[in-house]
Parts: C-alpha cells; structure tokens; sequence
C-alpha cells in the first residue's frame, strides 16, 4: 500500500489548510494522525471508506473535516480555524482492518511519509 500526502504548510492562527492523502490500493479504513517534537502520535480523524462513517478527536471536532474521493482513491482533511496547538506532522495511514473509532497507531499498518504543518 502506497500512501501519499500533500498540502501541508504554514498558516497564521484562525487560517485554513486541505490535505490530501492518494492511496494505492485504496483501504476501507484510514485515518490522519500527527505528532508533535516531543509527543506521541495522536489520531486526529479516521473514515471508514465503504460506510463512510467519521471519527475525531475532541480537540479538533468541528474544525477539521474527513472526507473522501473515491474515484480519486483520495482522502482528504480540511482544517479550518487552526491553532498553534495543532502544528505537528500529519500522517495519512491505513488501517489493518475495519476499526469501530480511530483507533491507535498500533492498528495501522500503512503510513505516508508526512507532511509538516505549522500554525503561528
């Protein structure tokens, strides 16, 4: 499985960013994480991809946003009114199997190279 992120970037507090994660093949359950210098990788969002049901984290519910091409075999986060607090490095990954929430990084077996995201 070969996942590809883009669209991370610099951006002022209050700002906006899309990121977009190309998988090949596509999986039926995927999720971004980040991890913040000195942290733990933490599960920001996760899609189911055949039932199309969304999980997140407390800290970003109604900012961020999962969604999907299928078509595209992409997944996307939209991340509106960011924070300092969420700069980290964003990964896309794929799951071993179907998870009933987003699950811990132990529970992916497929990551993406990532993609750095500062807010200032």
């Amino acid at each position: 499985v070969q996942l590809v992120e883009s669209g991370g970037g610099s951006v002022q507090a209050g700002g906006s960013l899309r990121l977009s994660c190309a998988a090949s093949p596509y999986k039926n359950f995927m999720a971004w994480f980040r991890q913040a210098p000195g942290k733990e990788r933490e599960g920001v969002a996760a899609i189911d991809t055949d039932w199309y049901i969304t999980y997140y984290t407390d800290s970003v519910k109604g900012r961020f946003t999962i969604s999907q091409d299928r078509d595209k075999n992409t997944m996307y986060l939209q991340m509106n009114s960011l924070k300092p607090e969420d700069s980290a490095m964003y990964y896309c990954a794929a799951a071993w199997r179907r998870l009933s929430g987003l699950g811990l990084p132990r529970d992916y077996g497929y990551w993406g190279q990532g993609t750095q995201v500062t807010v200032s």
